[in-house]
């Protein structure tokens, strides 16, 4: 899809903020009614986490399938915490949503005339579809930006970084972004702004998210005074790629779900001594298990085997894993692969009703970037995908709805530049370095096991950081008028989302004194129901968690 002429078009009535599965229906919804809609992605087209999904998509679509069914399993991995209506608005317009792709061209693998299903933790049934056997992300797009550049009222902005909301009276104005083709700060207005940025693994050392996915979204909207939910949940894929110097690609969970087994270093399939389901258990309890398995072996990883299953049909039901895995010299049809946990997913995120919208008048927000509740502790695997084209088209459906307008002059500011001192190279250094202070002491003290020592040490290191980042940005954005801004600006505004939402996890995290879903607490090992039985939230101003309605200040 090629950007229109920003110059010549009409000032947006809406921003859309990321490019995603849940940016684009949400972009494709408002400009189907007539909006105009200013998308902008932080890098290109592709840069998303969308573009990384494999497994497939969840949806009740097969004979054998009932819309109840996926209910039921969603509620049962969420460990307690899911929103029962968010569930059902997404399991029940899944389907024609799903089908809508279909119309639109998507092309689902299938058996014959037939989709094709597969089954991945915690599904009772099969109903996760896939495309080209594990590039569904990929091809979900794909039929996204034909429909979109149909669209002639979506104007594509790729390098664009959203800096911060412009908020006034309350209610949402624009944004301040950074326009990295044209190398200045400028402000882009309009009544309302869907943020879709996608997660922020990234401010794990070991993850499988792009290197994109730092938590912009979530980090501009609690600066804006949005509230948060749920922000001590994060999911750790159970297996990714563990080969010395090579990224954490994920290896799906549909390959468990073909019969694919974990085994220790030893060669010991160990998944029965934690879980009746095996590897099909919910994706927080095989991550722990992996965890325990390697403190008890001394191991740096577990192997994932798939040499049982037959070598052609894997090459052709996981073309891109099998080629992946290869291109490290791994062949998965004859060698186990060597596989270890990492940081994947947010549960959490900016607090939304199912329609998307946030505490902030005119702030909107779906899919990872946002917590309707409808992943609880943790999520159900292949939710996601249906999670960012439910609400994101409903998010899109909203902003119609609340036919928001800006006062009269209020657009008169839309083509104003800012201008920054620049922060050169040697600030790029810095930021980089305080980033990785940053992802190591989430990976050590906010992950798969927790305790108060270790999220205190983590919530104090993230403050310092996030003080030093903030003084140095700080000079940047209030510096002479012909400055330029430095290729060291955005790697700096990156750290600070990275630590900002590192110390909110590590906040939430020592609010809630339990062990449920994917916080795990080693000092608070059980599941305590009568204190923490319900969603965690925090509003900007009071840093005080609240859950079941009680404040835990910290």
């Amino acid at each position: 899809m090629t950007p229109g002429d920003s110059a010549a078009r009409k000032p947006p009535d809406v921003i859309v903020v990321g490019s995603g599965v849940a940016g684009l229906r949400a972009a494709i919804e408002a400009a189907e009614a007539g909006l105009n809609v200013a998308l902008l992605a932080k890098g290109s087209a592709r840069d998303s986490n969308t573009e990384k999904a494999q497994g497939g998509v969840a949806v009740a679509l097969s004979d054998e399938d009932q819309i109840g069914l996926h209910y039921r399993d969603t509620l049962e991995a969420g460990a307690g915490l899911c929103d029962e209506t968010a569930v059902g608005v997404m399991v029940g317009e899944g389907p024609r949503l799903i089908g809508e792709l279909i119309d639109w061209g998507a092309r689902f693998d299938r058996e014959g005339s037939r989709l094709a299903f597969t089954q991945e933790g915690a599904h009772s049934t099969r109903r996760v579809l896939h495309a080209h056997g594990d590039a569904t992300g990929r091809e979900i797009l794909r039929t996204l930006w034909s429909k979109a550049a149909t669209l002639a009222a979506i104007d594509f902005h790729p390098h664009t970084f959203s800096i911060d909301l412009l908020v006034a009276d309350g209610a949402v104005r624009g944004l301040v972004v950074l326009d990295e083709k044209s190398e200045r700060i400028r402000r882009l207005i309009a009544p309302s702004v869907i943020l879709a940025t996608g997660g922020a693994g990234r401010i794990y050392r070991e993850t499988t998210n792009p290197p994109v996915a730092t938590g912009d979204g979530i980090a501009i909207a609690w600066r804006a005074g949005a509230a948060l939910r749920d922000m001590e949940f994060v999911q750790f894929h159970p297996t990714a790629l563990h080969v010395q110097g090579a990224p954490r690609f994920l290896l799906s969970e549909a390959l468990r779900g073909e019969g694919g087994a974990l085994r220790d270093a030893g060669g010991r399939r160990f998944m029965q001594d934690y879980d009746p389901r095996g590897e099909l258990a919910p994706r927080d309890v095989v991550a722990r298990a992996i965890v325990s398995e390697m403190a008890r072996s001394g191991s740096d990883h577990v192997l994932l085997d798939m040499t049982p299953l037959d070598a052609d049909w894997l090459r052709r039901r996981f073309p891109a894993i099998h080629a992946t895995c290869l291109s490290h010299g791994i062949d998965l049809t004859r060698t186990p692969v060597p596989v270890t946990p990492a940081a994947h997913y947010f549960m959490g995120g900016v607090s939304t009703d199912t329609a998307g919208r946030t505490s902030v008048r005119g702030l909107y927000a779906a899919g990872e970037t946002a917590c309707t509740g409808v992943h609880g502790a943790n999520r159900l695997a292949s939710n996601s995908l249906l999670e960012g084209l439910v609400f994101g088209a409903r998010a899109g459906r909203a902003v119609i709805d609340d036919g928001a307008s800006l006062p009269p002059n209020a657009r008169t500011d839309g083509g104003t530049d800012l201008t920054t001192t620049g922060l050169g190279q040697g600030a790029a250094a810095a930021a980089a370095a305080t980033a990785l202070r940053v992802q190591t002491i989430a990976w050590e003290k906010l992950g798969i096991v927790r305790e108060a020592k270790g999220l205190v040490r983590a919530l104090d290191e993230c403050e310092e950081a996030l003080n030093d980042l903030t003084a140095r940005s700080g000079a940047a954005v209030s510096g002479s008028p012909d400055g330029p801004w430095g290729p060291g600006l955005r790697a700096t505004l990156e750290a600070i989302n990275t630590a900002t939402l590192a110390g909110l996890i590590a906040r939430f995290g020592l609010a809630r004194e339990e062990s449920r879903g994917s916080h795990y607490r080693s000092d608070f090992p059980r599941r305590d129901d009568a204190r923490f039985g319900t969603s965690s939230f925090l509003v900007p101003g009071d840093l005080s968690v609240r859950i079941a309605g009680v404040s835990r200040n910290l």
